[in-house]
């Protein structure tokens, strides 16, 4: 049951289901959306939300549903399915087409994946479209709406005649008219015309007697008659005859297309039936992805579990102004059935109110409901709703009257799966009767174990429902400082209307609000401050518990990436060892086959002086490349002692890189390498005097790299060693631009036109370290992402001058 008649457009369903009529391809549709209406059978209601949820996922996917030509052919079948009547050719075109519509449908949503679309896939079970029918459609009308002139041999035979005796009649009269012209017996501009089903001329009317024939009309001025000439009356008689020939021919075909038609109007009316509902769901589906609805779990019994509740219509009139809409959370269930929301005014009750009735009788009328993922609903056999003012001057009811009318209505009818909705409860009379009378009602309702959300000021209503089992208080929360309300529902606690505070901030004489302070009492003033405090400090605590969240989340990150490092390197530990073995075996080799071969050449030589002298010269060459360092820094240590200060050049012990102190801060400082600035602890700096200037630094490379050798190796074979991919990953900022600046000495020193540095995403720091230092090396030409595919921006790919 439904109370109260218009219920629907108090709670603005009505606006849904124009909505959902303007969505609808075809009146075929509208009729199901016109139809529609509140269900209390729980596996009926259940289908509907499957077949909009199945269709609403094929809207998403993209597929390629026939949506053309959803024709309305009803008055159609019906004129067929009368003995002796015939359709005309647009009949027929339109049941062509839909008829197609209907079978590519069918042939869609059938080829799905087993398990995909199976609700869909039920619609369909007894729908069946005739190949034959559609072939002998088509044979006579074609995807224009044309009739086809081989529809039969007796059909394409009178359109060849017809056809040839009209071109030689437009010959004829081509001739006639350009005589008639050079006599100037007809306008210059004149051409041939039809005038009662004749080819006609348009002649002058005082030269009407210069030419022989029939005149058929004349114009609105009388300046003009039309006339046929007699040379043409035989062609115009002929092609008249073939016309009706034609026409009696095409009767013939209609007469017969709807015979065969009539043979299949049960099954075509269940193929239709079927059109319009898939017009109907279609239409619930797109508005299901208007209002970003989903289907919820839904219950046989009364219940309600919603998250993120949102009002439809008032999300998308706030979507269009380009708005937030603030979602409500709600539960009733059998322990909790019944919600008592108090606040101020407009600070959201009775939208909250309304969400709940459009929302559930949404949901029991087939559509998908604005919730986020993991609601739940119920089925309720009755909704009630007490809202707006319903006096009557006919009726003789007042407003509190017509309210009293409706609380009969709800306590002796509403019953454990009945939903109440009653906005602005008791109001309307005195507050003390009104207040106790509405508090005997709620007892009454909660007696009937009935579900139900009900919004009021009265605070014996609060009091009653703060020791009632079955009962809870809900708030509309407010901003008291600002006196703004946040259109936020909490639930477990009542709210209070703040009608003094608001009185005070919009300015009312201080006197007037001291007054009424007084009038109302010291208990009523203490109870609305302690909300009031409430309010405060639960607001305090949600920006502590936000910036806790926030504090937790890095301290995770922290965590993670320490573990990722310490992975990292346990990982790479044999790498590196087993790298180094593989050098020391490669050079081992080296000098083995250098030592042989100088054998070699000892023995060739039979030991010949200077021969000998020469190999052993060489082989010492080669023991002095192995143990060469690599070359010092053009600066020096200083030995001087005492402690570092804003403006030391410093080094990292055991690095070559030179920086400059910009502060420091306790046992950390704050130095620039380039133009990067990092923080390292004090006890890993010295202080350094001179540097290499940017002439030494290209000399230096430019002698390396004419023959030098570092490392006891030579250029070739550095090269050929020299990986131009670095992983920083995991590493701290310190120790990870060491390695960067090295690696791009290195680069520029060999020559190597481009270098890959991976650094990961992370939170960033690693990424902006290498970048930043990058920036400020002159020999680096352009800096950018790797390809997607290869890692994106958690590597940096640098392009050397």
């Amino acid at each position: 049951m439904i109370y109260p008649e218009n219920f629907e457009i108090k709670i603005g369903f009505t606006q849904v289901r124009e909505m959902l009529s303007e969505l609808c391809l075809s009146p075929l549709g509208r009729q199901f959306v016109n139809r529609m209406q509140f269900l209390n059978r729980h596996d009926l209601v259940q289908r509907l939300l499957q077949q909009t949820d199945e269709f609403r996922q094929l809207l998403e996917s993209e597929a390629e549903i026939p949506l053309q030509h959803y024709f309305d052919v009803s008055a159609y079948l019906d004129r067929a399915a009368i003995q002796g009547a015939y359709l005309d050719v647009v009949a027929f075109y339109e049941i062509k087409m839909s008829l197609r519509t209907i079978r590519d449908s069918l042939r869609f949503i059938s080829g799905a994946e087993e398990g995909k679309y199976e609700a869909l896939k039920a619609l369909g079970t007894n729908v069946t479209v005739e190949r034959s029918l559609i072939a002998a459609l088509d044979k006579v009308v074609d995807d224009t709406g044309v009739v086809r002139d081989d529809a039969t041999p007796e059909l394409q035979r009178l359109k060849r005649d017809l056809i040839s005796q009209q071109g030689i009649l437009r010959k004829q009269i081509q001739s006639i008219i350009r005589h008639a012209k050079n006599e100037g017996w007809t306008p210059a501009d004149a051409e041939p015309t039809i005038r009662g089903g004749r080819l006609v001329i348009p002649v002058i009317t005082e030269y009407k007697r210069r030419v022989k024939g029939l005149i058929h009309d004349e114009s609105s001025t009388g300046l003009t008659v039309f006339i046929e000439p007699e040379s043409i009356f035989e062609l115009n008689n002929d092609i008249k005859d073939l016309e009706n020939a034609y026409h009696r021919e095409l009767v013939r075909i209609l007469i017969g297309l709807t015979n065969t038609l009539r043979n299949y109007i049960p099954e075509l009316r269940k193929a239709y039936h079927y059109l319009g509902l898939l017009d109907f769901i279609r239409a619930k589906a797109a508005f299901a992805r208007r209002i970003d609805a989903t289907m919820p779990q839904l219950h046989k019994f009364p219940h309600i579990q919603w998250k993120e509740v949102l009002h439809p219509l008032l999300y998308l009139s706030h979507k269009q102004l380009g708005k937030s809409t603030v979602p409500m959370n709600l539960k009733l269930d059998r322990e909790q059935r019944m919600l008592l929301i108090s606040g101020p005014n407009a600070g959201g009750k009775s939208v909250s109110l309304k969400t709940v009735g459009l929302v559930q009788y949404m949901l029991q009328c087939g559509l998908l409901i604005p919730a986020a993922d993991g609601s739940e609903g119920g089925i309720f056999q009755d909704i009630f709703i007490d809202i707006g003012d319903e006096q009557s001057i006919e009726n003789d009811l007042s407003t509190y009257s017509s309210h009293l009318t409706n609380m009969k209505k709800f306590v002796t009818v509403a019953d454990s799966k009945s939903l109440v909705l009653i906005d602005e409860f008791g109001t309307g009379t005195e507050p003390v009767l009104g207040g106790a009378i509405a508090e005997a009602v709620l007892q009454t309702l909660n007696y009937s174990k009935v579900y139900g959300v009900i919004t009021t000021h009265y605070t014996n209503l609060k009091n009653f429902a703060e020791r009632t089992p079955g009962i809870v208080n809900g708030a509309m929360r407010y901003d008291h400082k600002n006196l703004q309300p946040l259109y936020q529902l909490e639930i477990g606690k009542p709210g209070s209307s703040f009608a003094i505070e608001i009185a005070r901030k919009i300015g009312l004489p201080k006197q007037i609000v001291d007054k009424a302070s007084s009038l109302v009492g010291k208990d009523k003033i203490r109870y609305d401050r302690l909300l009031e405090e409430l309010e405060t400090e639960k607001q305090e605590l949600e920006k502590k518990l936000s910036s806790v969240a926030a504090q937790e989340r890095k301290l995770k990150a922290s965590v993670k990436e320490y573990t990722d490092l310490k992975n990292y390197l346990e990982d790479s530990k044999q790498d590196v060892l087993r790298e180094a073995k593989g050098k020391a075996k490669l050079l081992l080799k080296d000098a083995n086959q250098k030592i042989e071969a100088t054998i070699q050449q000892i023995k060739q030589s039979q030991a010949e002086k200077e021969q000998t002298k020469q190999a052993r010269r060489e082989l010492e060459e080669f023991a002095n490349e192995v143990r060469k360092e690599e070359p010092r820094p053009a600066f020096r240590r200083s030995v001087s002692g005492g402690a570092l200060k804003e403006g030391d050049n410093v080094s990292l012990i055991g690095q070559d890189s030179v920086g400059k102190i910009v502060s420091l801060k306790g046992k950390n400082a704050e130095v620039m390498f380039g133009g990067l600035k990092t923080y390292v602890k004090v006890d890993n700096l010295e202080r350094v005097e001179g540097q290499v200037s940017t002439k030494q630094k290209k000399a230096k490379v430019e002698a390396v790299a004419s023959g030098g050798y570092s490392q006891g190796m030579n250029m070739t074979q550095r090269m050929a060693d020299f990986t131009t991919t670095l992983d920083i990953r995991g590493e701290y900022a310190e120790d990870a631009l060491t390695r960067v600046m090295n690696f791009t000495d290195e680069a520029i020193m060999l020559g190597i036109p481009e270098i890959k540095i991976i650094h990961g995403r992370g939170n960033g720091i690693l990424r902006q370290v290498v970048r930043d230092y990058l920036y400020s090396v002159k020999e680096v030409a352009s800096i950018g992402n790797e390809a997607e595919e290869r890692g994106g921006d958690g590597a940096t790919l640098a392009v050397l001058k």
